[in-house]
């Protein structure tokens, strides 16, 4: 069993903003692998579906950002889900936009919704992080993240919103790697790996 949640705020307000490329993926992954349809459990949106053979359940929290992870320790604990089976899907202000960085671990990084599912589970599930860039200086971050996407983003959002969902069962049922090698082949279909000596 695995437990992918998808980080963001609830409302329409922040539907189409930076902070909330999590919540976009997840509603990919739903619609792409034909999961249940979504249901309000654990201070969340919940939806069950399969990936790669298992069994998977999506997550939204409803919390807002800043409490994610009271709603992401109910699910885990009621689904008995340890850490290292959780994936959590972000945006992160340190990757170029459209960047994609899969790892297990690590610190939050000034990211609120991580440092609150640090705080509830540790730091040992899987985040997925999906760059959208830094605005440059450090006090304009919080509003940055609170914008929607501009028309640039447009170029590489949907593009590699598209190829996660495609991709997620390899990160499932193999490997990290093989997740992201997968998305760089969807998203570059045509490219060919380097001859040897060059």
């Amino acid at each position: 069993m695995r437990l992918i949640v998808g980080l963001g705020n609830p409302g329409a307000r922040y539907e189409r903003t930076r902070h909330n490329v999590g919540f976009v993926a997840a509603d990919a992954i739903h619609r792409r692998h034909g999961f249940a349809p979504w249901r309000a459990k654990f201070q969340g949106l919940l939806a069950e579906g399969a990936l790669g053979g298992a069994r998977v359940y999506l997550l939204k929290p409803q919390t807002f950002m800043n409490a994610s992870g009271e709603s992401v320790a109910e699910a885990a604990r009621f689904y008995k889900v340890a850490p290292a089976e959780i994936v959590v899907i972000h945006d992160e202000i340190d990757l170029e936009p459209g960047k994609l960085r899969v790892k297990q671990g690590g610190g939050a990084a000034g990211h609120n919704g991580l440092r609150s599912i640090d705080a509830m589970l540790g730091e040992d599930y899987w985040r997925v992080r999906i760059g959208i860039g830094h605005p440059g200086i450090k006090e304009l971050v919080e509003p940055y993240v609170l914008q929607n996407f501009s028309a640039d983003d447009q170029e590489w959002l949907p593009n590699l919103i598209d190829a996660i969902a495609d991709a997620v069962p390899a990160l499932i049922s193999d490997s990290a790697a093989a997740f992201t090698t997968k998305v760089a082949l969807i998203l570059k279909p045509n490219r060919k790996e380097p001859a040897a000596g060059t």
